[in-house]
């Protein structure tokens, strides 16, 4: 039986993108917001663009916070992008302070803007591996991937930092924490370095 890989649909997103990227690396996914349906399913997927108020609103309005904790709770494999990382968190700053899902003590804070570090951070960055979770298997420090964000991550603890980028500051890029792998950066719009994130994340379920 193949697994069945959702993406979740929660009104925000580039949720096609995504779904294009596992298309070309041979795996088929669908799209939904129905609770079955992420239920049933072997692994989920969490993209994001926009803010964080907005994402944690627009997933309470359509009731899958349960369902996301549920599932990473059985232990499905969960792949976080940008805001699917972030919503991770204990809480962020963007638009005043406002709670995620706490399961990664941290919080989301914004980039200070300096002459050489506009805000957003967007276009291309290398990481810096910190560790070796399967799905950055064939990846390595100076790889480049494509960012575009305002807000960034700051663990309580470094245990879970998978990769750091360097944007002024040091920031981290990845995490990874038993089922959970989430990225700022974007392997849809990374190319190949990207798409074998996604197939990685694919082949170990």
């Amino acid at each position: 039986m193949k697994p069945k890989i959702v993406i979740i649909d929660y009104g925000m997103g580039n949720l096609r993108s995504v779904q294009k990227g596992f298309e070309r690396v041979g795996f088929e996914v669908s799209v939904t917001r129905s609770k079955r349906e992420i239920s049933g399913a072997s692994a989920i997927v969490l993209p994001g663009v926009g803010a964080f108020k907005d994402c944690m609103e627009n997933l309470e309005r359509y009731g899958l916070i349960e369902s996301i904790l549920r599932s990473i709770e059985k232990g499905k494999p969960y792949l976080g992008i940008c805001l699917g990382l972030q919503i991770l968190f204990s809480e962020s700053e963007e638009f005043g302070r406002r709670r995620g899902l706490d399961l990664i003590k941290g919080k989301v804070v914004r980039f200070r803007p300096d002459p050489e570090h506009k805000v957003p951070h967007m276009g291309w960055n290398t990481i810096e591996k910190q560790k070796e979770p399967p799905l950055l298997q064939g990846l390595k420090s100076g790889d480049f991937f494509y960012f575009v964000h305002s807000y960034y991550v700051i663990p309580d603890e470094g245990k879970w930092n998978s990769t750091l980028t360097q944007y002024g500051i040091p920031f981290v890029s990845s995490i990874h924490k038993e089922n959970i792998f989430a990225t700022q950066f974007h392997p849809e719009k990374s190319q190949q370095k990207g798409l074998r994130i996604l197939e990685n994340f694919a082949r170990s379920i």
